[in-house]
C-alpha cells in the first residue's frame, strides 16, 4: 500500500492552520484579557528581580496558558506551508527505484522534478489551473502510469500526440524517420551484452542502451490526442508505454531536471559524484 504523501501534507497544513486560526479568533483574545488584568494586579511583572515576576508567571501559566495543541500548530504551520508550496508547485525530490532509465539515471539517484514547467496543478486532485509549456520529445518526465495511478514513474518522452512511434530491430522510429543514434564505445570491464548509444531525440542528445541478449520487442503505434508515449533509456529492460499504454496529459507530474545525490542504501554513504543536469 503506497502512502499518499501529498494528501497527508494537505491535511497537516489545513489542520494546523485551522487550529491556529480558530485560536486566534476565539480563544487568544480571552487569554490576552486575562494577562492584561494580571499585569495590572502585578505592576512589577516585567522586572525579573522582583517577586511579582514569578507570581505573575505562575498565574499566567495557570489561567492563560496557550494550549499545547495550539502551540504545536502555530510552530509547525509556517514550516509545513513552505514545504507544501515548494513540493506542490515548484520542485519535488524523487528517488530512482529501478534500472529502467540506465544509463541516464542509476538506481539510488535522487533527482529534482520541476512541478510548474508543464503547468500549475492542484495537489491531490491534479487539476491543472494554469497552462504553461507542453512536454517535448526527449524530456525526462515524471508521471502517474495508467495501470498504477498512485505511484510515480519516470521515463523519457518518445512520442507526442499524433506521432507514430515504431521500434524495429532495436531501432526507434518517429513518424517514419529513424531516430539518430551513434554507438558509444564500451569501457573495459563493462558487460558487453549492453550496447550504449548516443541518441538524438528532438533537441535532446542522451545516452541509452540496448541488451543484445534479449529479443527486440517490435511495435508500431499512433499516439492518441492528449497522450504521450513513454520509454525507458534502458530499452530492453523497461516497463513503459509498450507494456501499460500511453500516458494521459492529466497524469503528468513534472519534468526531471537534475540529480542532486546518489545513495545506494541506508547503510551506505551518500555520494555527490553524479550531481548535475539530466539530459
Amino acid at each position: 500500500m503506497s502512502i499518499d504523501f501529498p494528501l497527508i501534507l494537505v491535511i497537516l497544513v489545513a489542520g494546523s492552520g485551522l487550529i491556529w486560526l480558530l485560536d486566534a479568533l476565539f480563544l487568544a483574545p480571552g487569554r490576552k484579557k486575562v494577562i492584561a488584568g494580571l499585569q495590572k494586579q502585578y505592576p512589577n511583572w516585567d522586572k525579573t528581580d522582583n517577586p511579582q515576576h514569578q507570581q505573575f508567571q505562575a498565574r499566567v501559566a495557570d489561567q492563560a496558558a496557550e494550549p499545547v495543541l495550539v502551540e504545536y500548530a502555530r510552530s509547525f504551520f509556517p514550516v509545513l506551508f513552505i514545504v507544501f508550496v515548494l513540493r506542490s508547485f515548484l520542485v519535488e525530490p524523487f528517488q530512482i527505484p529501478s534500472s529502467s532509465m540506465v544509463p541516464t539515471l542509476q538506481v539510488g539517484d535522487y533527482i529534482l522534478v520541476n512541478k510548474f514547467t508543464y503547468g500549475i496543478r492542484l495537489p491531490v486532485t491534479r487539476t491543472k489551473v494554469l497552462d504553461l509549456n507542453e512536454p517535448q520529445r526527449g524530456d525526462v518526465m515524471v508521471f502517474f502510469p495508467p495501470h498504477m495511478n498512485e505511484t510515480y514513474y519516470i521515463k523519457r518522452v518518445v512520442g507526442l500526440p499524433g506521432d507514430t512511434v515504431s521500434y524495429r530491430n532495436k531501432r526507434l522510429f518517429v513518424n517514419g524517420e529513424q531516430v539518430s543514434r551513434e554507438d558509444v564505445a564500451i569501457a573495459p570491464g563493462v558487460n558487453a551484452r549492453y550496447r550504449l548509444g548516443l541518441e538524438q531525440l528532438g533537441d535532446v542528445s542522451h545516452l541509452m542502451q540496448v541488451d543484445e541478449a534479449r529479443m527486440p520487442r517490435n511495435f508500431s503505434v499512433k499516439v492518441k490526442p492528449g497522450h504521450y508515449f513513454m520509454m525507458g533509456d534502458n530499452r530492453d529492460n523497461s516497463s513503459d508505454s509498450r507494456v501499460w499504454g500511453q500516458v494521459p496529459e492529466k497524469d503528468i507530474v513534472g519534468k526531471a531536471f537534475a540529480v542532486w545525490m546518489h545513495w545506494d542504501s541506508f547503510l551506505s554513504i551518500p555520494s555527490f559524484d553524479r550531481v548535475g543536469l539530466i539530459e
